[in-house]
């Protein structure tokens, strides 16, 4: 690993950790100064939920949870922050090595006396020490706004920390199948179209296998690989559809590391 590299992409990305802990804090805390009114009124809400349609219910991740719940009204918050960093996560893999070769500078980099590999490891491990960070820091927001605002409700620590551990495998998919994608196409002028498009199409992928009751669909996104409404109410990880996202990763990071090893690097010249 390049020590200078690493340094250099962790500096750079430090904005952007700060720019995405405050989005998630905000609306986090947003969502969770609204569980007192949520659960003071328990039963009405609890019966106003049994009259949406079912298809309605699964495509939004809320079938058969109790919002009146601290960690049932959590898990509907995490939904909305799950797709927060899908976008950072893709993001951050789009544009790895597409910046440098946008930006016409990659050929310079390369003449470098550090090997593909190495720069390549230094650039991932940065990386994913941006979004570990980002991990951390929502980690501490999700106890505190849980502490502020469930009034003295009761709630199961081992589901609490299921539903955030659940964050770095998640992330770490969007990560390595961005950085595989982006490798598949010559040059990525902006990374914006490209981390909304997957980040979303996850999402809306998730939203129709809920509406359709579509198994095949679940395969796809790593939404239902960590539903965190099935992770409130069964207490634990869907683990095949866990086992799946890992192995997706594994072979997102082969792929990658091959391929950016033999690819044609775009030059200034």
């Amino acid at each position: 690993m390049s020590t200078n590299i690493y340094r250099y992409e962790v500096r750079v990305r430090w904005k952007s950790v700060l720019i995405w802990t405050f989005a998630l804090a905000s609306l986090l805390f947003i969502f969770m100064a609204r569980f007192p009114s949520f659960s003071a009124e328990a039963a009405a809400m609890n019966e106003m939920m049994a009259n949406f349609p079912p298809a309605l219910k699964s495509a939004f991740g809320i079938s058969n949870l109790d919002l009146s719940s601290v960690l049932g009204y959590f898990s509907f918050c995490m939904v909305f922050c799950q797709l927060c960093f899908a976008i950072q996560a893709s993001n951050y893999g789009f544009g790895l090595v597409s910046v440098e070769e946008n930006e016409m500078t990659a050929d310079f980099l390369l003449t470098k006396p550090v090997s593909r590999s190495n720069v390549l490891r230094s650039k991932i491990l940065a990386a994913l020490t941006s979004l570990l960070a980002t991990d951390v820091l929502f980690w501490l927001m999700s106890y505190a706004s849980i502490v502020l605002f469930r009034e003295g409700k009761p709630y199961e620590l081992k589901i609490l920390l299921l539903l955030l551990g659940s964050v770095v495998v998640f992330q770490l998919f969007f990560f390595f199948v961005a950085l595989a994608i982006s490798q598949l196409v010559r040059r990525v002028r902006s990374v914006t179209p490209y981390s909304l498009g997957l980040a979303f199409g996850a999402y809306v992928l998730n939203a129709f296998a809920g509406i359709f009751g579509d198994v095949k669909l679940e395969y796809l996104t790593p939404f239902k690989h960590f539903d965190t409404a099935a992770i409130v109410l069964d207490g634990h990880y869907n683990l095949p559809l866990v086992l799946l996202e890992v192995g997706v990763i594994i072979l997102a990071l082969g792929f990658t590391w091959l391929r950016y090893a033999r690819r044609d690097i775009p030059t200034s010249v």
